[in-house]
């Protein structure tokens, strides 16, 4: 009667205002804001555009062709392309995220009184014999209450400690460093507080320095924890002294990073180094409200043969039950199942807690956020828009950040940092090179230097550009081949320059908006020197395999060791081949797989182990808008 009468119940009232809502809002995704202001998103198409100008179809495609731009009607257009159609027609366009217009990705602002104190999220960095997993696996064995000693990480990644009464700390299981890189190249901080684990016996490693990029970039604290110091020419100052010289200092040395000189394998100030990251949490305040929804991130996915698609979450805020509707990336699913780090079934968990669900249909990548739903029609309906825009996303041939790619940014109003990673033959030059483009920065664009090392440019860098949206600068080095295809897949780019001045002038033109690209350097082979023949009246020969690609005898080349440069380093002068043969023959090309012999024209400083790489330069042309 009550129904009949006009009374609905409290979620019947909940759908019906939400449903409203969702009209609203997707009328004001392409709604004109004024009679000249339009607000849209990236990736409109161009039907959409012509339909908020109410422009004809045909006229806005006429004028993306007298830009120079031929399109479809369903074709979506980048931001660039919208600013200037519009533009054409009289309009100016205000751009919107994707997740600020989608009204399933409204941000709930918690009441402070509903926030209670929730354990902080631990990840353990570090050189790969330092004794990561020796202080893990103590930690673990010594505080886990109850369950499988030794079989917790295999099961979810993550797992919870009890240090004492009422306070735990939530660790990211070793392999977390990767996890850790893909979390922050999602935006998702997950990690609380980053310790870094170096051995007293030895210095700070190359991988020892890019934890510490890592944590730096993701701006989280920093605790160290100098192992090993049980071990006969054990020297922890000697470390200190090191990190002092990073412009690290500990708190023995009068700064503000805290230290402990632990002993992972007997567990030496082990309890004193728990301490101290409990005492860093203290100071962050860290709270979640265990109230409301769960939101978290995806450690990581698999599928496994018996039990489906299995998700590793971690809960950062909210209560997550079985039952519950969640969606994370373009899947969506309700909560079947829960296991806890020890494999044991639960029912729920609260914030700061690792757990392994079983429901959601797909596969989803560490570092994507979940977030729970009260409706399963909302959820899917999120999961297919995010499939649609990642699709939109995905056809773009350059997902990561290039000096190209600056003014489409700079359209969109999203660009407000330069990320960058130097490399470079020699320190002095690193530094001179980081001072100078630092001070590029203008109001608009910062300009950062996350990372900068002396060596050739490798995968780890390659992998800290990609999480930072970052552009690697070579000085007088090259890539490895690993980390040129990396690159490739990752979409990072990687300049090289043999002239500082080339490379500031380069990066400004860029910020200013004004490059106009005019070279474009192709690499079409690598040549591995595995002989050497002194030929008296000819110089030497080098006894070469092609490894990849092919080498030709008109082909410019540079020759490489350990990669670094070594000819040619004067500006705008290039390599050439003397003499290439095959046995006796002169030939003209050499292809990968084959053996040949090179005289490397004016040059005759050839070493067994160098690398000749060959490249071609192509002229372009690209017409700049006034």
């Amino acid at each position: 009667m009550a129904r009949l009468s006009g009374g609905k119940s409290k979620r019947q009232k909940i759908r019906r205002e939400s449903r409203r809502d969702k009209v609203d809002r997707q009328e004001l995704l392409t709604s004109e804001v004024s009679d000249t202001k339009l607000q849209l998103t990236e990736f409109v198409s161009v039907s959409e555009l012509a339909s908020v100008m109410n422009q004809q179809v045909t006229d806005v495609i006429m004028t993306c062709m007298n830009l120079g731009v031929i399109v479809s009607i369903n074709q979506r257009l980048d931001a660039e392309i919208i600013e200037l159609v519009a533009g054409e027609f009289g309009f100016e366009v205000e751009f919107v995220s994707a997740e600020d217009q989608t009204y399933f990705e409204e941000e709930v602002v918690d009441d402070p009184a509903d926030l209670k104190p929730r354990p902080p999220i631990v990840t353990v960095m570090g050189h790969v014999d330092h004794g990561k997993t020796s202080l893990l696996d103590y930690i673990r064995s010594a505080n886990v209450v109850s369950g499988e000693a030794g079989g917790i990480t295999q099961h979810i990644g993550a797992y919870e400690v009890e240090v004492k009464p009422g306070k735990s700390i939530t660790f990211l299981d070793t392999p977390g460093h990767e996890a850790f890189t893909a979390m922050r190249a999602r935006g998702a901080k997950v990690t609380d507080i980053a310790v870094i684990i170096i051995a007293a016996d030895d210095s700070i490693m190359p991988q020892t320095r890019e934890a510490i990029s890592h944590a730096q970039a993701a701006g989280v604290p920093i605790i160290f924890a100098i192992n090993k110091i049980d071990k006969n020419g054990a020297d922890p100052e000697k470390i200190k002294e090191e990190l002092s010289r990073m412009n690290l200092l500990v708190e023995d040395w009068g700064g503000k990073i805290q230290s402990s000189d632990i002993s992972a394998k007997t567990g030496l100030n082990v309890d004193e180094l728990l301490e101290k990251i409990l005492l860093e949490a203290e100071l962050l305040d860290l709270k979640a409200n265990p109230d409301r929804l769960a939101v978290g991130t995806v450690i990581e996915a698999s599928l496994d043969k018996g039990r489906g698609y299995v998700t590793k979450l971690l809960v950062q805020t909210g209560n997550l039950a079985i039952g519950d509707i969640i969606v994370t990336g373009s899947f969506s699913g309700k909560v079947k199942a829960m296991f806890n780090e020890r494999g044991k079934k639960v029912k729920e968990v609260g914030p700061s807690a690792p757990v392994l669900v079983l429901g959601l249909n797909g596969a989803p990548q560490a570092g994507e956020k979940f977030r729970e739903y009260e409706s399963e029609q909302d959820a899917r309906s999120v999961a297919a828009y995010r499939g649609q825009i990642n699709r939109e996303q995905s056809n773009r041939a350059n997902k990561r950040i290039s000096l190209d790619e600056i003014g489409r940014r700079l359209a969109l109003g999203s660009f407000k940092e330069l990320n960058l990673i130097i490399k470079g033959d020699v320190d002095g030059s690193i530094e001179a090179m980081a001072d100078s483009l630092e001070k590029l920065s203008i109001e608009k664009i910062k300009v950062n230097i996350i990372h900068q090392a002396v060596g050739q440019i490798v995968e780890s860098d390659v992998l800290l550009a990609s999480a930072s949206d970052a552009i690697i600068i070579g000085f007088q080095v090259r890539p490895s081949v690993a980390a040129r295809k990396l690159a490739e897949k990752e979409g990072v780019e990687i300049k090289m320059y043999s002239i500082i001045y080339e490379a500031i002038n380069e990066i400004k033109a860029a910020i200013e908006g004004m490059l106009e690209p005019t070279k474009e350097e192709k690499i079409l082979g690598q040549v591995e020197v595995r002989e050497i023949f002194k030929v008296s009246k000819i110089g030497t020969v080098a006894g070469c395999f092609v490894t990849e690609g092919k080498i030709a005898r008109n082909n410019h080349i540079r020759l490489i060791r350990d990669g670094i440069v070594i000819y040619p380093t004067k500006e705008n002068v290039h390599g050439e081949i003397a003499t290439l043969k095959r046995f006796k023959d002169d030939v003209k090309e050499v292809k990968s797989g084959m053996e040949c012999g090179i005289i490397i024209k004016n040059f005759n400083d050839v070493k067994v182990g160098d690398v000749v790489e060959v490249y071609e330069i192509n002229e372009i042309r690209q017409k700049l808008d006034n």
